[in-house]
């Protein structure tokens, strides 16, 4: 059987796969049903977090979180008028838009991190000490299948 990309799979691969699909699923979903009385939403979070270590450029953006230019300039737009992020224009290049946290951008950012942090942790405090290694040894698997 071939994968989208052009590999062959198995069908234990594929399922495995499948299963996989649906655990991550639930797992953006019940982190988007707890941020849902946050000040900020999971996904404005996420644009937050891209800029953490750097300004980026809108189109850089755009292609990280997987969404056209647009999309993201309504989602910059917002972040924008609530004070959490600035915009300006590229040293090199004025025509490139650069996007910048503020100071209360990263002070939200922080405190949407630490609730989410903090749902996890109690999530893992409700399992066992062998379930609770079990998620730890799989987080180098996650790793690896999550790098490009």
């Amino acid at each position: 059987m071939r994968a989208p990309y052009g590999e062959i799979v198995t069908a234990s691969e594929r399922e495995l796969a499948e299963r996989l699909s649906q655990r991550l699923r639930h797992v953006v979903l019940m982190l988007r049903r707890d941020g849902a009385d946050q000040p900020i939403t999971s996904q404005q979070l996420s644009v937050l977090a891209s800029l953490e270590r750097e300004p980026r450029r809108m189109t850089a953006l755009a292609a990280e979180h997987g969404v056209r230019l647009p999309t993201m300039t309504a989602q910059v737009d917002r972040l924008e008028r609530d004070g959490l992020i600035t915009r300006g224009r590229d040293g090199t290049d004025a025509r490139v838009v650069v996007v910048r946290l503020t100071r209360t951008g990263i002070e939200r950012m922080s405190a949407g991190r630490e609730h989410r942090i903090g749902l996890l942790a109690a999530r893992l405090a409700r399992m066992t000490d062998e379930e609770r290694a079990a998620v730890d040894a799989a987080l180098p698997a996650l790793d690896k299948l999550l790098t490009p």
